[in-house]
């Protein structure tokens, strides 16, 4: 009987190894994860009364504190530029992912005050039931209600850990869960509009169809990578290509499906469809959170994913991505100036920025990473900002967004003429900008990569948007305002902070940018 107990216990497979997991680096996404969590008990069991108050200050304390935790890693509990890897090696804690989570939470900051905002629209911009069928007793209710529904305080934050987890994932398996943690919250978002419910509800409904199909791509590529390296992690799948003896024709299959699930959730063109429409379906806040925070996440992802998975394989594939950005920036351009919308032009300009992103991403060095990086913090400010001040001007319908409503308002509203025309100047470019210093710094990489004919395609399409933002400010300034046109809304403190702090980082960013340069160029990727 025991040596029949000893043959069996034999037998036995090793017990699995507890992966070893560095709490203090991952902190800052672990505290964004908890207070979603803390968020979704206070919506459960707090009075209705006070769930605005306690939700809107739980989730500033906690960014602040997720701030604070990424602040003291970054100086004092990291002492090395090559970074780490924790949870098994799933999750890289590195310069990059360092810099990507700290300009995630600043513009998370920013979203959650536009969000939480209910002067601009008495009662918030949210309704409490996106079912209820527009235009009906209940739909008139809620559209006329005072109170604030709180549900998007925990979806958001759930979102932002998910960009968080996304853009430090080590393997191809922990970013895929990441990509649905982050997109289920924005399908929810994207349809809970207090007014122009149908349009929201439609763009709820693209996103989520396109996105399921985008998921659909990214997992297939996976598959096949997987079959390719026997691995999921992003150093083993680099390891093979450089040196497998196996068919190339799953590497690339693999690698062009798993690209194109990362490009539709970049806004990249010609995967882009989706984005016009979102754009401006959505309430405006959330448009401010997705076209800020969701493009820092998913270039972040494909940052990593190129560079530490494919790099070795460049000369294979940049031939093809040389095309994409083409194409996205051609489309951003050219379509963008048949737009009478304008968060549909902002939208199509972020197609614009997409391909231009994607010239730094394909440089591969370590001066195309800091240049991507800056980019990225500086857009998504300008951006963040810029749909603010979009929110403010307003008809009995709700936000009055097409262009023909936009002519005089410098004469109505100075301020806000100045703030929006300084914006759209940094989007397209002009120097003082954060986005001149933005595209200098890209553009610089690729032509030290060998780029040259891209860098010139992208400065004539740069050239060709220019005129879209132009457009705008002419109209503002030398156009008559209509007798009944749209008032510009008095801003309450949360919009106000929120527009101030975009419009502060863009001139920073455009006046000394060293400092964010140097920060952005601190270190590679840990692998």
């Amino acid at each position: 009987m025991t040596g029949f107990a000893q043959s069996f216990l034999a037998q036995q497979p090793a017990p699995i190894a507890t992966p070893q997991v560095n709490y203090w680096a991952v902190a800052p996404m672990l505290i964004v994860l908890g207070v979603a969590c803390v968020s979704v008990l206070f919506e459960a069991f707090l009075p209705k009364h006070l769930r605005w108050s306690m939700q809107v200050a739980l989730s500033l304390v906690g960014l602040v504190v997720a701030g604070v935790a990424l602040v003291w890693y970054g100086s004092i509990g990291s002492t090395s530029s090559a970074g780490l890897t924790t949870f098994n090696r799933a999750i890289s804690v590195d310069r990059p992912s360092l810099f990507l989570w700290g300009t995630l939470l600043l513009l998370a900051f920013g979203a959650v005050l536009l969000i939480a905002d209910r002067s601009v629209e008495p009662g918030g911009a949210f309704v409490a039931q996106a079912a209820i069928r527009p235009g009906t007793f209940q739909d008139r209710a809620q559209v006329q209600s005072t109170g604030m529904q709180t549900e998007v305080f925990p979806l958001t934050l759930f979102a932002l850990g998910g960009m968080m987890a996304f853009c430090a994932a080590n393997d191809l398996l922990t970013m895929f869960i990441a990509l649905e943690v982050l997109s289920l919250p924005l399908y929810l978002m994207c349809g809970l509009a207090r007014r122009r419910r149908l349009l929201s509800q439609e763009s709820a409904v693209k996103y989520f169809l396109l996105g399921a199909f985008s998921s659909a791509f990214f997992l297939y590529g996976l598959a096949l990578l997987y079959g390719y390296a026997n691995s999921v992690k992003l150093s083993d799948i680099a390891t093979a290509a450089a040196g497998s003896d196996r068919s190339d024709t799953l590497l690339f299959a693999g690698m062009g499906l798993l690209v194109v699930g990362l490009l539709f959730k970049g806004s990249v063109g010609p995967f882009h469809t989706w984005t016009p429409d979102v754009y401006q379906g959505a309430p405006t806040p959330v448009t401010a959170f997705m076209g800020a925070c969701t493009k820092v996440a998913a270039f972040g992802g494909i940052l990593r994913v190129i560079t530490v998975a494919f790099g070795s394989t460049s000369w294979e594939w940049r031939g093809v991505l040389w095309a994409v950005a083409i194409v996205s920036m051609v489309i951003g351009a050219v379509l963008g100036l048949t737009q009478t919308d304008v968060k549909r032009m902002i939208a199509y300009s972020s197609i614009a920025h997409a391909g231009f992103l994607l010239v730094g991403v394909l440089a591969i060095t370590k001066e195309g990473l800091s240049g991507t990086l800056f980019y990225l913090l500086a857009y998504g400010f300008t951006t963040l900002a810029a749909f603010g001040v979009v929110s403010l001007v307003r008809d009995s319908r709700g936000e009055a967004t097409h262009l023909s409503a936009w002519a005089g308002l410098a004469k109505r509203s100075p301020v806000l003429a100045a703030v929006f025309t300084f914006l759209l100047l940094a989007l397209a470019g002009i120097p003082l900008t954060s986005g001149f210093i933005g595209k200098f710094v890209v553009f610089s990489a690729a032509l030290s990569d060998g780029m040259a004919p891209l860098v010139v395609i992208a400065l004539v399409a740069s050239a060709v948007a220019a005129f879209f933002y132009l457009r705008v400010i002419v109209l503002m300034y030398f156009s008559e305002p209509a007798a009944d046109g749209p008032t510009v809304t008095l801003p309450g403190a949360f919009t106000t902070t929120a527009i101030a702090l975009g419009v502060l980082v863009t001139l920073v960013l455009g006046i000394a940018p060293a400092f964010a340069l140097n920060w952005a160029g601190a270190g590679g990727f840990a692998s």
